[in-house]
């Protein structure tokens, strides 16, 4: 039997190990554990995705909370060792690009533990990005790396990893999207009153658009634009609600009589908001995924993307944070202008089965002085 951990701590971790805790159980030959970092803390932003897509309760919760990323970093790193020193896992399991996947992934190797990462080979290019860092140092030092998209495997070999180590398994997120979109009830849109109606659905965290006053001030421009031809949902990070108050948008905000601002929804409530929006305006690295899948116009407002597949194959299109620019591109949208896409390869709801599968192919060594040996 080998030892699994499994880390999540930012939300979309969560639709990622999800189907992979699944997929490890239904296998026979691993026993699989969760440690949630607790990096998200919010209760519907972490607790609620748990219950959502049928997770049980993380077997560790580390509550790490917020601060500066080398406080974060530095916060995981200290807790998680204790988990591994007691646990003594054959494998760690990390996924995407947050604080807690390359701390976990460190502290793993440093006590010779293999690594899997999921969803590895990502690049923007743009090392200004704290992803893009943990993206190339997680990679560098993993042992089994899992690949969504072509553009990961060529990544992967420009940096010179062996090819023995790089599998090509497809996108453990739309996994969890194939399996919960019947549960996404549209409930959701007659509570918040868009059902029938045409709405534009926004998200914006990254702090190179929300941690100014700059960005914030375009964002709000770029709302009030949207507001004069839809309406908007915006359920709000609480980083960037908090931006907003600190620097005094919250009164433009509120006269923005078509803009409803939300509190972080649950998984579900977001996809079926997603499934049937107009268009998706974002600075998100999943919703990119998840709008490419469903067919969604999505705007998003970076000047890369380490998803390059979404804009290649997908409805994803990449716009800077112009008000004017990302209004008239809504407005050919609504007016039937679309994006047209299709599925990226190997995004069917079996990557995660893909990976168990060469993990368990891999003979994954067993720790001969674990306690579960």
């Amino acid at each position: 039997m080998i030892k699994t951990i499994s880390v999540v701590g930012a939300r979309p971790n969560f639709m990622k190990v999800a189907p992979l805790h699944r997929a490890l159980q239904a296998h026979g030959g691993f026993e699989s554990l969760i440690v949630h970092t607790g990096q998200h803390y919010d209760e519907r932003m972490s607790d609620v995705f748990f219950r959502q897509l049928g997770m049980p309760e993380p077997d560790r919760y580390l509550g790490i909370g917020s601060g500066s990323h080398a406080e974060q970093t530095a916060k995981v790193m200290v807790a998680f060792e204790e988990v591994v020193l007691e646990e003594k896992p054959d494998l760690v399991i990390v996924v995407g690009d947050v604080n807690s996947t390359v701390a976990c992934s460190l502290v793993a190797k440093k006590l010779h533990i293999p690594v899997a990462h999921v969803e590895a080979g990502l690049r923007s290019g743009d090392r200004r990005m704290p992803e893009e860092i943990n993206r190339l140092v997680t990679d560098s030092i993993s042992d089994y790396l899992f690949v969504t998209e072509e553009s990961g495997m060529q990544n992967l070999e420009n940096e010179g990893v062996a090819d023995e180590r790089v599998f090509f398994v497809g996108n453990v997120m739309i996994d969890s999207l194939v399996q919960f979109s019947d549960l996404a009830s549209d409930d959701v849109l007659t509570e918040l009153g868009v059902s029938g109606k045409p709405y534009v659905l926004v998200t914006m965290h990254r702090p190179s658009n929300v941690d100014n006053a700059a960005g914030l001030e375009r964002i709000v421009e770029t709302l009030e634009r949207i507001g004069e031809m839809a309406h908007i949902v915006f359920p709000v990070h609480p980083r960037t609600r908090s931006r907003f108050a600190e620097h005094g948008f919250d009164s433009r905000l509120a006269d923005i009589g078509s803009l409803q601002l939300q509190g972080p929804m649950g998984y579900l409530q977001f996809l079926a908001l997603m499934r049937s929006a107009a268009a998706v305006v974002t600075d998100s690295g999943g919703i990119q995924e998840e709008t490419t899948y469903l067919g969604v116009p999505c705007l998003t407002l970076r000047e890369n993307t380490e998803r390059p597949v979404t804009v290649t194959m997908g409805t994803n299109e990449l716009m800077p944070l112009d008000a004017a620019a990302v209004a008239d591109r809504v407005a050919e949208t609504l007016s039937g202008k679309r994006k047209e896409g299709a599925v990226p390869p190997l995004w069917d709801g079996n990557a995660a089965r893909r990976i168990v599968e060469a993990l368990a192919a891999q003979k994954v060594p067993v720790l001969a002085d674990s306690a579960h040996s």
